[in-house]
């Protein structure tokens, strides 16, 4: 699978009270081309990374409504997008109009992978925004179909980058991958939300040899 065909895959998937970025627009938000610059910044993303190669795939649970449902970049709001595309060589305006909004999650990834040198690539098994029935601004759970076509994107995403390990980020993620088709070694960290900042922090430190 090319990146093209990836990027294509992902823009056809659609499942009821989910949002994707890469074929929808949020009325509120959005500019006009909204779905068409996440669609052109992923591309030259995963371009890059899959011709440089990456140490590991940080693997989350969905996109959130502060964060990739707005930027189309896994576990990044608007204050870290110019910093996610900053690692990869990327320049690019937002495709959010309004005040920059941040979420918490993001935050804390992202003090972290700042500090790494390696490249690191951030995903996540429901690839799309989950919200519930007539909230498109709130957080749900992906569901078992969704999980499965997300773990089908995963697997495509692994040929493509070829990762030496895969970082689970929480339990969730963790129980996802167990379903993937690969030899690629998975470490699971704790997900820092609900009171497990500090011990991701820490197994962070550890993975990437990190100094205080």
């Amino acid at each position: 699978m090319t990146v093209n065909q990836f990027v294509k895959k992902l823009r056809r998937l659609h499942f009821e009270n989910s949002f994707n970025p890469y074929s929808q627009r949020c009325d509120i938000y959005d500019y006009h081309n909204a779905p068409q610059k996440r669609r052109k910044l992923l591309k030259q993303v995963l371009d890059i990374a899959s011709e440089q190669g990456v140490d590991s795939i940080w693997i989350g649970r969905d996109l959130g409504y502060r964060g990739g449902r707005r930027t189309g970049l896994p576990m990044t709001d608007d204050t870290h997008f110019k910093l996610n595309l900053n690692k990869w060589g990327v320049n690019a305006e937002r495709t959010t109009k309004g005040k920059e909004i941040s979420e918490r999650t993001s935050t804390i990834i992202w003090d972290q992978l700042k500090k790494i040198d390696v490249p690191v690539f951030i995903w996540n098994v429901f690839p799309l925004h989950p919200h519930e029935p007539n909230q498109p601004l709130t957080n749900r759970a992906h569901n078992a179909k969704e999980r499965d076509a997300g773990i089908e994107i995963l697997n495509d995403l692994i040929k493509l980058l070829k990762p030496k390990r895969l970082i689970a980020i929480g339990n969730d993620a963790e129980n996802a991958l167990k379903k993937l088709e690969t030899n690629v070694p998975v470490i699971k960290v704790r997900h820092p939300s609900y009171g497990g900042q500090n011990i991701f922090i820490e197994q962070v430190k550890e993975l990437y040899l990190l100094q205080d």
